[in-house]
């Protein structure tokens, strides 16, 4: 009989260890708390009752979402928090359908004022923005009034998301605000190559903010960076369908702030719109934000229709707004201190670098190196085209053969 005790005292030992140690994690699993994970009911109270509870709790806890369908209305996570948060999401959160839902929100899931956040688990933020997408006239209308965000991370630091997928988001997917170091890692974003304005990740008035191994096809650009980004890598991301990586737009409000150090490497963007691009609008008021220190290099284009484009003269109406007078005058942002190099693969237009800077602020400093850009059609040759770039250097392979 001596076995089976042994045996037994082990088994009692073991669960009491797992229990203990289960107890250190601080897990507040949503389903205690009352959410039913059927894909129809209201979730939200639950999901905020197990935040507040971690929330409160020290150390490392962590909200976890077991696997299921959970509906989830518009939420804020906030903090700060007594320890480092964790979110661990298995299931699907799915956002309701109706716009009335939001009764205002501008975003669906909003983590705000939070130090120490790991969202994580290999689950999906499903936005569900094909219910929406045809309400959305920003791209005709520039006083529009934009969809919710998918998830916003705001004034918020120490942050990383990984492992997880957003999915269909109404407009932008992830917009990253007022914030310092984040990291987007290995996510995946998808939304149709028609969903309007669904950006895979925005960021605004950030710094130390990395985009690393991530996928994005979208119907916007992958990768936007706004006013006020400092010090942004952008690395092992693969972009397609959408707009491309760009930096902008700039200049359409006065007091901007600039936009400094920007690394965008090791990127593959294929079947998009634009490749690598600076946007900023014409006219404008001083201050102005200005653009400095940004290298893009390591990056293949297969079949993108502009792969490097400074575009100075943006205005995406097609209304009078293109037209009134102020839009006429030059943009007033002004571009310094940006390297293109090695850049290569295929593209869908015979104009692959196109260099269209302003005539109130002639762009300085760019490098072209180590480029090569094949047009899609056989035996006919890419172009550069350049203006009021007032100077630059190039070297090493160059196709098509440098304007600057």
């Amino acid at each position: 009989m001596a076995f089976p005790l042994v045996a037994l005292l082990f088994l009692v030992t073991a669960r009491w260890c797992l229990e203990v140690a289960h107890a250190g994690r601080q897990v507040f699993d949503v389903t205690d708390f009352g959410a039913v994970a059927d894909g129809q009911t209201d979730d939200s109270k639950a999901f905020l009752r197990a935040w507040m509870k971690a929330c409160a709790a020290p150390g490392r806890p962590a909200v976890v979402v077991p696997k299921g369908e959970y509906r989830l209305h518009p939420v804020v996570f906030r903090g700060p928090c007594k320890g480092y948060m964790e979110l661990r999401l298995a299931g699907v959160l799915r956002a309701p359908d109706d716009l009335a839902a939001f009764r205002g929100s501008h975003e669906w899931v909003n983590f705000a004022g939070i130090d120490g956040l790991l969202v994580t688990g290999g689950g999906t933020f499903d936005g569900r923005g094909a219910s929406s997408w045809h309400l959305n006239d920003c791209p005709r209308k520039p006083d529009c009034t934009p969809l919710p965000v998918s998830i916003k991370l705001g004034r918020v630091r120490n942050v990383t998301i990984t492992e997880v997928t957003s999915l269909d988001s109404k407009f932008f997917h992830v917009i990253i605000i007022g914030s310092q170091d984040v990291a987007i890692h290995r996510v995946t974003i998808r939304a149709p190559r028609d969903s309007p304005n669904t950006d895979g990740v925005h960021i605004q008035g950030s710094s130390n903010v990395r985009i690393t191994d991530t996928a994005v096809a979208t119907g916007d650009d992958c990768v936007s960076v706004g006013p006020g980004s400092a010090d942004i890598t952008v690395s092992g991301v693969s972009c397609g369908p959408g707009h491309g990586i760009s930096v902008g737009s700039l200049g359409r409000h006065p007091g901007e702030e600039d936009v400094r150090g920007l690394r965008v490497s090791n990127c593959t963007l294929a079947g998009t719109a634009n490749g690598v691009r600076i946007k900023t609008w014409r006219g404008g008021l001083r201050p102005a934000a200005g653009v400095s220190g940004l290298v893009f290099e390591d990056i293949v284009m297969r079949k993108v229709r502009n792969p490097i484009i400074i575009d100075q003269e943006y205005c995406p109406y097609s209304s009078s707004s293109c037209r009134h007078e102020s839009a006429l005058l030059p943009s007033v942002v002004k571009i310094s201190d940006v390297k293109f190099k090695n850049i290569r693969g295929v593209s869908a237009t015979q104009v692959a670098v196109k260099l269209s800077c302003s005539g109130a602020s002639p762009c300085h400093g760019l490098e072209l190196r180590d480029i090569d850009l094949r047009y899609v059609k056989r035996g006919v040759a890419t172009e550069s085209r350049c203006a009021n770039v007032a100077g630059g250097v190039a070297g090493g392979t160059l196709v098509p053969p440098s304007c600057i």
